[in-house]
């Protein structure tokens, strides 16, 4: 299975003004850009042209939130279940449509906060907007609702009224990596493939299932080094500080100047690699198929 072609891509939007000054849209973020700490959010509340995003279940977003956030699922930017793989991006205009109706545009500053513990989906939602060319303007919160809770911040319940924005995307091609890619690259100098499942599955002790009941092949992609996507974190939710996030990329075999691809069982936890490795710096990319899709390819090899 394929993944979008960058012709798709490049059939929805022009570039347009971004936010953050002689920042343009398309640009990618950096580590003064991709995470906001909680007293920056709160000192930020009233900014006009901020844009707050729960991610997470709706439950939660209706119990409390951060005052002046909208609720964001991820069934809402991803391909319909059922369709192509269990988790893969949809066309841009689906995309475009669900970040406009809550009031996204061009110049809007996003900062994405999770309700709960659940890294990897705030992630995910962070990497579609990189793959849309927005990422320059989006942030983290660090920690998200529950450190903002525990912090005694105010929350609210109120859902404020939004206008849909005027939104053009200007998607890019350099944020997912295609299977066949990684294929090419098994081994290959300065392309640095990255497991960002649990130990378990890497080594084949266990194996992974696909969203039909059926068990997958057990093992790696030949090549790939470990780095357990929810090793980044600490026990709050904070992500480590970047020295220790180098070293663990370093022990997973990421050298400077490399290609960093990571992949998962489906595409989600992987994008916690992703964000840490263009944070840091790397020339990052994202197998979106991930296992899935490497393993519904019987000719494709996996080693233990």
């Amino acid at each position: 299975m394929h993944r979008y072609s960058l012709a798709i891509l490049l059939s929805f939007g022009l570039l347009a003004p971004g936010a953050f000054g002689a920042q343009t849209c398309g640009a990618h973020g950096n580590k003064d850009t991709m995470i906001v700490t909680t007293t920056w959010l709160a000192d930020h509340l009233k900014d006009p042209n901020l844009v707050i995003l729960s991610v997470g279940p709706k439950a939660d977003y209706d119990k409390e939130h951060v005052p002046g956030a909208l609720t964001l699922g991820l069934d809402e930017i991803s391909t319909p279940m059922g369709v192509g793989l269990m988790l893969e991006l949809p066309p841009m205009d689906q995309l475009q449509k669900a970040f406009a109706d809550r009031g996204v545009v061009n110049n809007s500053r996003i900062v994405l906060y999770m309700s709960r513990n659940s890294i990897s989906s705030l992630t995910r939602v962070y990497l579609t907007l990189d793959a849309m060319g927005l990422g320059a303007q989006t942030s983290i919160l660090d920690g998200g609702f529950p450190v903002w809770k525990s912090e005694g911040r105010p929350v609210s319940t109120e859902v404020r009224a939004v206008k849909p924005g005027k939104l053009d995307v200007c998607p890019k091609d350099d944020v997912i990596a295609s299977g066949e890619w990684v294929r090419a690259n098994i081994r290959k100098s300065g392309a640095a493939i990255i497991d960002s499942r649990a130990p378990q599955f890497y080594t084949g002790e266990s194996a992974g299932g696909n969203h039909d009941g059926s068990e997958q092949r057990k093992g790696h992609i030949p090549g790939a080094g470990s780095l357990p996507f929810n090793t980044l974190i600490d026990d709050k939710g904070l992500f480590l500080k970047p020295e220790q996030m180098r070293e663990k990329f370093a022990s997973a075999g990421a050298k400077a100047g490399d290609r960093v691809v990571s992949y998962c069982h489906i595409g989600q936890q992987a994008t916690v690699v992703y964000f840490a490795a263009r944070y840091l710096g790397y020339d990052a990319r994202m197998y979106d198929g991930s296992f899935e899709d490497w393993n519904a390819h019987a000719d494709w090899p996996v080693e233990k």
